[in-house]
Parts: C-alpha cells; sequence; structure tokens
C-alpha cells in the first residue's frame, strides 16, 4: 500500500526549531525528578500485576514510522481454562485501574519522548492495526510525533467516540503553537486529578476502532 501524507502548507518557528528541543529538556528533568515514584511504581506493578513491569507495543509515530511504546503494564494475565486471556475488564485490576486513571502509567514513556519517538503535545499513538482504517483526514494525526497528551485527551479523554477523537487530533495539527502546548499540558493536570473520561461508555477501556462509515 502506497502511504500518501498531506503536506501542510506553513510550520511555525515553534514547531518546526524549538518544540523537540523543549520535548527532550522537559522528559530528561521528568525522568530525573520523578525516578523515585517511577522505580516504586515499578516495584508495586511487579508485586500486584507480575512481571514483565513493563508493557511494550508497537505503534506508528510520525509519518507512521513504528517504534516501541513503553509503558507500566496495567492487567494481568489471567486466562481461562483454553489458555486463552480473559476480558480487559476482568484482568483489569483495582491497582491497574488507578494507574491508568492518574496516567502513572504513561511515565516510562518519557523516554520514548527523549528517544524522540514521541512529544510531550500531539495525538496519542494507537495500534498498528488501524493504520489501514483511517479516512484521508484521520491519517493526518501522523503528520506529526503523537504526543504524551493531547487536545482529544483534555477534550473527554476515552469518554468520546472515536471519530470526535481524530477530529480533535487534527485541529491539533492544523494549529500547533507553544501557547496552546502550554494550555493542554495545563488542562491535562485538571483531567487527570478529577479522573475524567478514563473509561468509555459500554466499556472500562476503549473500544476497538473498526473504521469510520
Amino acid at each position: 500500500m502506497v502511504k500518501v501524507y498531506s503536506m501542510r502548507q506553513r510550520r511555525g518557528i515553534y514547531e518546526k526549531y524549538i518544540k523537540r528541543a523543549l520535548d527532550f529538556i522537559f522528559a530528561f528533568l521528568g525522568l530525573l525528578i520523578l525516578s523515585p515514584i517511577i522505580l516504586i511504581l515499578g516495584m508495586l506493578v511487579r508485586v500486584k500485576l507480575g512481571s514483565p513491569i513493563i508493557f511494550k507495543q508497537k505503534r506508528p509515530g510520525k509519518r507512521e514510522k513504528i517504534f516501541t511504546l513503553y509503558k507500566f503494564r496495567t492487567m494481568t494475565d489471567q486466562r481461562d481454562e483454553n489458555g486463552e486471556l480473559l476480558s480487559d475488564e476482568i484482568r483489569l485490576t483495582k491497582f491497574g485501574k488507578l494507574l491508568r486513571s492518574t496516567s502513572l502509567d504513561e511515565l516510562p514513556e518519557l523516554w520514548n519522548i527523549i528517544r524522540g519517538d514521541m512529544s510531550i503535545v500531539g495525538p496519542r499513538p494507537l495500534l498498528v492495526r488501524y493504520l489501514p482504517l483511517y479516512n484521508e483526514r484521520q491519517r493526518r494525526r501522523h503528520d506529526v510525533r503523537p504526543g504524551f497528551t493531547g487536545l482529544a485527551q483534555v477534550n473527554g479523554r476515552n469518554s468520546i467516540s472515536w471519530e470526535e477523537k481524530f477530529e480533535w487530533d487534527v485541529k491539533y495539527v492544523e494549529n500547533i503553537t507553544f501557547k496552546n502546548d502550554v494550555k493542554i499540558i495545563w488542562n491535562t493536570v485538571a483531567v487527570v486529578l478529577k479522573r475524567e473520561g478514563v473509561s468509555s461508555k459500554t466499556s472500562e477501556t476503549m473500544e476497538e476502532f473498526k473504521g469510520t462509515k
């Protein structure tokens, strides 16, 4: 399949020259400052959920380049009598829900930001298998690095539809500024503290994206 990427007409000075440098600086400082918390969380995950403590998964980044995403695991490996994994709702423990609602499970992504796979602010990196399902507009979310948080995360998080999420993502891509990034980070703190939009309306986790009709 031929990959077609949209060409945005203008990239501001912030996006072109400053954003990546700030990402690296703040992710590096965050990793240093939060290292004790990350260490404690790692030990708690090992005790409560087992090993490995880090969940690794391939995700598409900028221009759909595949990278390995790092997160703390939030689910057990409980299986049925046939050896099949149980549903997410069963494997997602109370401790796992706490990690997700507070976004503490995403702290290892600071390493992804340092590596250049991700940005602090941008569309969230989703599953590789979703790539063929995006329409032309939705694919624009991959014009930039995926983010630790994004416009969709402060406008409903998992409580809104996939189509609404993607529309917020594209709106972000179309208007990347320092002011907007600071506003999104500030609003993210408020959303996390209130633990808003953690689950979808019908599931503990977000439903599978099956394409836009």
